[in-house]
This record gives structure tokens, C-alpha cells and sequence, in this order.
């Protein structure tokens, strides 16, 4: 194979590549209904679960909020919070999709 034609294949791989690997609220969105709204109202129409854990949408207003600061929380969870086997990709997926209900 000619250089003219590797260098579009390449750039093409690693430009897909990175689309494969970024956030996907979507994604997160599925992963917070199955491991969090047992404690937190996920979505916007979500009932509380009537314990005092803030809805997702109070967190994404937090100021302090970011993927950084959700990873710091599942790898160290506070007493009443389940710890959660969850990979970075995942966290990042979940902080995604809670940044997205921002107004």
C-alpha cells in the first residue's frame, strides 16, 4: 500500500476512534435508571424515592459538579452509598448524561 492511500485510512481509524470513546448521555442515562434510581430521581418526571439523596438534576446544578468529581464519589462512596463497580467510560457516561439536564 502506497502512502497516499495509508495516511486517509489512518486519519480515518483515529478519527473514529475517538467518536467511539466519547460520553454518551444516552448510555449513561440507561446505566443511572439501573444502578441509581433506587436513591436518586434520574429523569425529570422520576418520582423521589423519598430518601434524602439529591435528584440528578440537583447535582447537574451543582457548581462543583463534573466527571472528575463523580468518579471521586463512586471510588469513595459516603456511608449510605452503594459502592458501584463502575469503569471510568461508565462514570463518564453518567456524568455526561447528568450534565445534559442542565437548563
Amino acid at each position: 500500500m502506497n502512502l497516499a492511500r495509508a495516511v486517509p485510512l489512518i486519519a480515518a481509524a483515529l478519527l473514529l476512534s475517538r467518536f467511539a470513546h466519547a460520553d454518551s448521555p444516552e448510555h449513561g442515562r440507561a446505566l443511572a435508571e439501573n444502578w441509581c434510581s433506587s436513591c436518586h430521581a434520574v429523569s425529570a418526571g422520576q418520582p423521589s424515592s423519598g430518601r434524602s439523596a439529591p435528584s440528578f438534576t440537583e447535582i447537574a446544578l451543582s457548581p462543583d459538579f463534573s466527571a472528575d468529581h463523580l468518579a471521586y464519589l463512586l471510588l469513595d462512596p459516603h456511608p449510605q452509598m452503594a459502592k458501584l463497580a463502575l469503569s471510568r467510560k461508565a462514570i463518564d457516561d453518567i456524568a455526561a448524561y447528568i450534565l445534559s439536564l442542565k437548563k
